[in-house]
């Protein structure tokens, strides 16, 4: 998982601006609006495309790599990392707080969302790092907490041919005004296998 540089963030674009996003040093701090989300249909029977995402290329053979730290208090707040082909066609992985516990899980969306995740309760408050990698006809979701090991999230499909976009996204459902500190956003190679560590 080498060879990863830093995406100039003038050169990426937002999906959904937030209503404020302030470069501190090298980290970018983003404000979510009010109740903004991705989701669609499953379970809730809403639709929600509101929520932000800084979004550039991700072609075949590439991966994005998404650091934020992971300090949030209020239901559903989430951030992570977005892959995109179009508003029927994403992939969303991170942090999520559910049932008062920040939990690492990803939401695939082909039409409808599905969602699965697992509570990692030492990881609030912490540094947390989400690597998207995308080769042949999969992205292969993993994530890390500080410079622990890296965790496999999801194997999920994506269409080999589609033009795909990625990076750092956040929202909160429940409320307006959470803060992510986003500290990385880079690309690079994708990973040379699935069983990669």
């Amino acid at each position: 998982m080498n060879g990863q540089q830093t995406v100039d963030r003038a050169q990426a674009h937002w999906l959904n601006p937030p209503p404020a996003s302030v470069a501190r040093g090298t980290d970018l701090v983003v404000t979510t609006r009010d109740r903004g989300d991705f989701w669609r249909t499953t379970s809730y029977g809403f639709v929600h495309d509101d929520g932000h995402a800084l979004l550039t290329d991700l072609p075949g053979g590439s991966a994005v790599e998404v650091s934020f730290v992971a300090d949030f208090d209020t239901l559903y707040d989430q951030a992570g990392v977005m892959v995109r082909v179009d508003e029927r066609n994403w992939i969303k992985a991170g942090i999520e707080l559910t049932d008062g516990v920040p939990h690492l899980g990803a939401v695939v969306t082909r039409e409808v969302s599905d969602w699965s995740m697992a509570p990692v309760p030492d990881w609030a408050g912490r540094r947390v790092t989400v690597r998207a990698s995308r080769a042949g006809d999969a992205l292969t979701v993993r994530a890390r907490c500080e410079d622990g090991p890296w965790r496999m999230v999801r194997l999920a499909p994506l269409d080999p041919g589609a033009a795909a976009l990625a990076g750092p996204f956040c929202c909160s459902p429940q409320r307006a005004g959470l803060e992510v500190r986003f500290t990385g956003f880079t690309t690079g190679p994708a990973d040379r296998s699935l069983h990669e560590a």
